[in-house]
């Protein structure tokens, strides 16, 4: 139970950082598009340098070593690939479908992580360390941000399963860039159908 503890605690730690994702909604809402990009790829690259003296020049930084995971220990974090996703999503998509992605990988990733942790009694077979009650939690926190910024019942719905689908099955790949990409995406290319008519006799468009 403490060793639960322990590792709830520092999962925490690690999603604090990532809510710094809402400063990226603001600037978003606040300044151009160009310059939320530049801004971005400006921390881009401060991460990098920060995962060169971590990795390659093997230098424990103060703070900094606490938020990282044991398999990112000789890899990028999290938050690289993160930014990665967020850059791209605001690149291509539109900015609701833009902001929604970002968010549903920052506060959908972290309701998943933190309530599987917690609460976490049924486990998905074959899948390792996946709790049923983490991925309902992301499907329904993916579902609430969709219901603030997007108007279509459907795309709400295909974006917030996509990206808790992604989140509960990828393993490989860092679900931080792939949740943005793949839900915002989907969301995108299904607003375009929607846009075109061809699902406009469906009652949840």
């Amino acid at each position: 139970m403490e060793r639960q503890e322990i590792s709830l605690k520092r999962e925490l730690q690690r999603k604090v950082v990532h809510v710094t994702s809402l400063l990226i909604v603001v600037g978003y809402y606040i300044l151009p598009k160009e310059a939320v990009l530049l801004i971005m790829t400006v921390f881009l690259i401060l991460f990098l340098e920060i995962e060169f003296v971590r990795i390659d020049l093997k230098l424990k930084l103060p703070f900094f070593h606490k938020l990282y995971r044991a398999k990112e220990e000789d890899r990028l974090s999290g938050n690289v690939f993160f930014l990665i996703g967020a850059i791209i999503a605001v690149s291509v998509f539109s900015k609701e479908i833009a902001i929604a992605a970002i968010l549903m990988t920052t506060f959908g990733d972290a309701s998943a992580a933190i309530f599987g942790k917690r609460f976490g009694r049924t486990w998905i077979p074959k899948l390792k360390n996946r709790a049923v009650e983490g991925c309902m939690a992301e499907f329904v926190v993916d579902l609430l941000i969709g219901f603030v910024f997007l108007r279509s019942w459907l795309v709400i719905l295909v974006m917030a399963g996509t990206a808790t689908i992604v989140e509960t099955v990828v393993n490989r790949i860092d679900d931080n860039l792939l949740i943005p990409l793949f839900s915002g995406f989907n969301a995108q290319i299904l607003t375009y159908i929607i846009s075109l008519g061809y699902l406009s006799s469906l009652p949840l468009v």
